[in-house]
């Protein structure tokens, strides 16, 4: 019989990231089964994957093709009611999949589920899921908070990208990633459109896992810089952001961002990354808005930019 939860992980080199988290995940207290999927690793990362983990099914990529492709293609490899979206970056309780997944199990509604992921030390919060602001800007829920404050914060989203749960109905319902987003938001995106057709996520606090961080685009390099600026126009013509009541303080929060971006960085990657992805939403449908119970209406244009600010300079990686 099938396990009722596919955990796929997408990987691109790193495997002794990878073996370390294939060993906790051999320690969870519940019967998943495990998907690689190798985005185009330039090492050994398959040939160590089918010798030392043979349990784990392994997709792999011929060439590099990107976190959402490669995410895609690995839902689609199982069928598992239930599904768990990983990095290889980071270290999991026995009873982190057990707990994560009670929430879905419980209440058919719940289209997705977010955990509580602690920075190394365990002293602060590395992510408690997304949080949207009203121009649908996207933050990591509590990012640097003490762990102390996880029952608290600003409106949950859905999952982050580093480790959630989502109920493979809802995933198939929405289409899962959009495959033209290489990297950054297409998580934020795919909580969007998850809560736009009426699903309910849920935090989990007591679903802890540990990120350690990656480092594959570089912090602050103009290649992430590009990216995160492609996903961000290209969502502002999705939701028709600009054409909605908070349309203005959208251009006047982008005019900042890359003004001060160009500034710092003496290049345009911000600015050509967000004109990119605007023209590449050009004659597509646009996404329905999400709930108001989806976004933080608290979250102001002061507090957006000091979190942009943060995000810029820590430059996670999907």
């Amino acid at each position: 019989m099938a396990a009722a939860i596919d955990v796929v992980i997408p990987v691109h080199g790193n495997y002794e990231l990878t073996d370390s988290c294939l060993a906790r995940l051999a320690a969870q207290t519940v019967e998943h089964r495990v998907i690689v999927v190798d985005d185009g690793s330039p090492d050994d990362t398959v040939r160590r994957l089918r010798e030392e983990w043979p349990a784990v099914s392994v997709v792999e990529l011929a060439e590099n093709r990107g976190y959402t492709q490669a995410v895609n293609r690995g839902v689609e490899h199982g069928e598992a009611e239930h599904l768990v979206l990983l990095n290889n970056d980071v270290e999991l309780r026995p009873d982190f999949l057990e707990r994560l997944l009670a929430p879905l199990r419980a209440d058919p509604r719940t289209g997705s589920a977010a955990s509580l992921m602690l920075a190394p030390g365990e002293r602060s919060i590395d992510s408690a899921g997304v949080t949207a602001d009203p121009t649908l800007a996207g933050f990591a829920r509590l990012h640097g908070r003490p762990v102390e404050e996880a029952g608290e914060g600003p409106v949950l989203t859905g999952p982050e990208g580093t480790a959630g749960a989502y109920r493979r109905q809802a995933w198939q319902q929405v289409g899962g990633l959009d495959e033209r987003i290489e990297a950054y938001m297409e998580i934020l995106d795919l909580a969007l459109r998850l809560r736009s057709a009426g699903w309910q996520s849920v935090f989990v606090p007591d679903a802890v896992g540990v990120h350690l961080g990656s480092r594959s685009y570089g912090r602050g390099s103009a290649r992430q810089r590009r990216l995160a600026g492609f996903s961000r126009g290209y969502l502002l013509r999705r939701y028709g952001v600009l054409r909605g009541r908070h349309g203005p303080r959208a251009l006047i929060t982008e005019a900042l961002v890359v003004t001060a971006d160009a500034a710092l960085a003496r290049d345009l990657a911000a600015l050509r990354g967000r004109l990119a992805g605007w023209r590449a939403a050009r004659g597509l449908a646009r996404h329905a808005w999400p709930p108001p119970a989806a976004l933080d209406a608290t979250i102001s244009l002061r507090d957006s930019l000091a979190l942009r600010r943060r995000a810029l300079a820590e430059a996670p990686t999907p």
